[in-house]
């Protein structure tokens, strides 16, 4: 299986880059994990209509998972053969409504609003968390 982050904006924080470079790379020891940067909503929708598989939108009003929900969706996935889990991120004023449709699945990291590169390394860590759990690292504890 394999991930892809599809996010609108760059990682401009150099801080927030480094961390969520480092949990990339973690993560790539287990899964294959790209992350895609699009500049705007109109570049997202554009590489959207080429996304095969699963795809997750990031929202604030979606379904709140636990870890361990997020780590039976990704267990569950590789066991059936998933081939692609894209997580879509919008910018600063979120996802376009074409995005959300397209998305089989809607999912909120917090009831908090999170600037949008923030989110992105909340998920990416999230996702390597998941990853150390199925492969029954120590990470998680």
């Amino acid at each position: 299986m394999k991930l892809v982050i599809l996010a609108v904006g760059k990682m401009r924080d150099r801080h927030l880059g480094a961390a969520c470079d480092d949990y990339l790379e973690r993560t790539r020891r287990h899964l294959p994990i790209d992350v895609v940067e699009v500049e705007d909503d109109a570049a997202l929708l554009r590489r959207l209509a080429n996304v095969t598989g699963e795809i997750v939108a990031m929202e604030v009003n979606g379904e709140a998972w636990d870890t361990a929900k997020l780590t039976s969706f990704i267990s569950d996935g590789m066991l059936h053969g998933q081939r692609t889990v894209t997580f879509l991120i919008g910018g600063s004023d979120g996802l376009p409504a074409a995005a959300v449709a397209k998305a089989r699945r809607k999912l909120s990291l917090s009831a908090m609003t999170l600037p949008h590169r923030l989110a992105r390394v909340v998920l990416c860590e999230q996702l390597y968390r998941a990853l150390s759990i199925i492969k029954g690292e120590p990470y998680n504890r």
